[in-house]
């Protein structure tokens, strides 16, 4: 584990980027403590799962903090957009199929807290709005993305394509449903809305929803030859 460790570290160091999540402040008082409230079960639920993971897989503990380092370090790379806005990578598939969805929601709140008050990221005010979409939508689509594709007797290498490429696009798709949400307009419906919302990101997003399906099947594959025996204990389906 040590070793898988350090071969991540080295490559995922990032060169200089900022992640865009909704800044802080940004929401409405009432929107910010809304997605607080929706979160909040699904963090209580996915700690008392990762915390029985980790009773019974004790080595397992360096694995979940490589995942969350692998998230942390794709969502702080920051991807010039359209109009002043930027895209980035998530990272949030590959602990959804290695872990289960309900467990990112721990690593997602932990990674959002680091980059709200090291890098400036997001926010705390936001905490609820951008860890709901980042590691509820994005974690549950990314397996259930992951096991649909494995039904349909495609390879596990391209199911976790897959899954990495649609994970990232909802997590956009909820962040600005969430945006169309707090700032209604008169004259739009909230689709329209959502839509002018989705549009300042489609640009960069889709190619790099792409890139992030690549790299995680990819990453997905160095861990397995690295933990192969502590991910069947945790996930047997990932036989």
């Amino acid at each position: 584990m040590k070793k898988l460790g350090i071969a991540l570290c080295v490559l995922l160091i990032p060169f200089k980027g900022f992640s865009m999540h909704i800044a802080e402040g940004f929401l409405p008082k009432e929107w910010a403590l809304f997605w607080v409230v929706i979160f909040t079960p699904f963090l209580i639920i996915g700690y008392r799962k990762l915390k029985k993971q980790l009773e019974e897989v004790p080595k397992a503990k360096m694995l979940f903090a490589v995942v969350a380092a692998f998230v942390f370090v794709l969502s702080s790379f920051k991807i010039p957009s359209v109009a002043g806005s930027s895209s980035h990578l998530t990272g949030i598939a590959l602990g959804a199929i290695l872990f289960g969805a309900s467990t990112m929601s721990v690593a997602g709140v932990i990674v959002l807290l680091f980059q709200a008050l090291l890098l400036a990221h997001g926010g705390i005010t936001t905490l609820g709005a951008n860890a709901f979409s980042m590691a509820v939508v994005g974690a549950f689509s990314a397996v259930l993305v992951y096991k649909l594709a494995l039904k349909l007797k495609l390879s596990q290498w391209l199911s976790i394509f897959l899954a990495a490429v649609v994970s990232d696009i909802l997590i956009y798709v909820a962040t600005s449903f969430q945006l169309a949400l707090a700032f209604q307009s008169e004259t739009n419906s909230l689709l329209e809305n959502t839509n002018k919302f989705l549009s300042v990101f489609a640009i960069t997003q889709v190619p790099l929803a792409l890139i992030e399906g690549v790299f995680t099947a990819f990453v997905f594959k160095l861990i397995m030859n690295y933990s192969k025996t502590e991910l069947l204990t945790i996930n047997p389906s990932l036989k």
